[in-house]
């Protein structure tokens, strides 16, 4: 965490995916702010229909994004073995900032050992559950849901303007929803979560062919920010308080922020949520069997639950055997989405 600040108002000029710099807000400002005027789910329904998403201030209790970001500093800065991570989807061992941060995030905390985590794992769930965002999930989809995802974020990975829907998706291709939970105050130099209102509008080229994930991901990345940029989409990255949740559709292009500040953590959690009659869908093309358990009374998605025997033994050789594992991971993906 970074020193108290003195002045946070803003704005502040920080670099953009597709070049300009754009001005971001360094506070949520009481008297303009958009999200704060929605009344009721049907209003914020059609907000995010509207713009491809929206901000839910004050969602989650504090308690819990606190206890959440307490348990990962007792339980995962100090872990040593490896852990599957969102941005490779393979086992890695904790990366640092120069600041202590934990830089390469992790993905799906319900898949985490009860016995080696059992603090963070369920402080975590108990963010991706909560009764508050489940109903919010289902006022999105118009039905309950299923989360297929969850990630947990320490410091700012600064990822790429992309769509979900590329990489994963409802069976009805956008109706797939994310939301990423601010678990402290995200400070304007961290690396904020952005979107560009609009883009879930517009369709893209799917995952395949020229533009598959496997070989061809980097012409994917350039494609984002072409249509970007031949749009004249603007990117906006709101101002985040602790508790606040950025609900966006599959198909909103979104990504973060460079850090300014590398004394800024960025604590967050997002999840990724299907509606229930839905199957769940993977580069555009394969349906993906779910593996579901009921959390805290919401169905939950556990592909890898490191609670299993023999998904430990996976965990075990993919560990030992990486290059190998990304090799045949490669030309599966390639198999899948030609």
């Amino acid at each position: 965490m970074a020193a108290e600040p003195s002045v946070l108002r803003g704005p502040f000029l920080i670099a953009s995916p597709h070049g300009p710099d754009i001005a971001i807000p360094g506070e949520v400002d009481e008297a303009t702010d958009p999200y704060r005027a929605l009344d009721g789910w049907a209003a914020v329904k059609s907000y995010y229909d509207l713009n491809g998403y929206v901000v839910a201030r004050g969602l989650i209790p504090a308690a819990a994004c606190d206890a959440a970001r307490d348990a990962f500093a007792s339980e995962v800065k100090p872990w040593r073995k490896s852990i599957y991570r969102q941005a490779s989807a393979v086992p890695e061992r904790n990366r640092f900032t120069e600041h202590g941060h934990v830089l390469n995030s992790i993905l799906n905390l319900q898949d985490l050992s009860r016995s080696d985590f059992p603090r963070f794992r369920e402080a975590g769930l108990a963010v991706v559950t909560h009764a508050a965002l489940q109903r919010a999930f289902a006022a999105m989809a118009g039905e309950d849901v299923v989360l297929v995802q969850s990630m947990y974020f320490d410091g700012n990975p600064v990822t790429w303007a992309h769509q979900d829907t590329y990489y994963l998706d409802s069976a009805d291709l956008g109706r797939m929803t994310g939301a990423w939970v601010a678990l402290e105050d995200i400070r304007p130099g961290a690396g904020r979560f952005y979107v560009y209102p609009g883009s879930h509008l517009i369709d893209m080229r799917k995952n395949g062919g020229d533009f598959d994930i496997a070989f061809n991901h980097d012409r994917y990345k350039r494609l984002v920010i072409d249509v970007v940029r031949s749009h004249g989409l603007r990117c906006h990255a709101p101002a985040m308080r602790k508790g606040d949740v950025l609900f966006w559709g599959s198909k909103t292009v979104h990504g973060s922020l460079p850090t300014t500040d590398g004394r800024d953590s960025r604590a967050s959690i997002t999840a990724h949520a299907i509606p229930a009659s839905r199957p769940f869908l993977q580069y555009q093309s394969r349906e993906k069997r779910l593996r579901l358990q009921r959390i805290n009374g919401a169905a939950v998605h556990c592909p890898k639950d490191q609670n299993r025997l023999a998904n430990r033994a996976v965990l075990l050789v993919e560990t030992a055997f990486p290059r190998l594992f990304n090799a045949a991971k490669k030309v599966a993906i390639k198999l899948v989405t030609r």
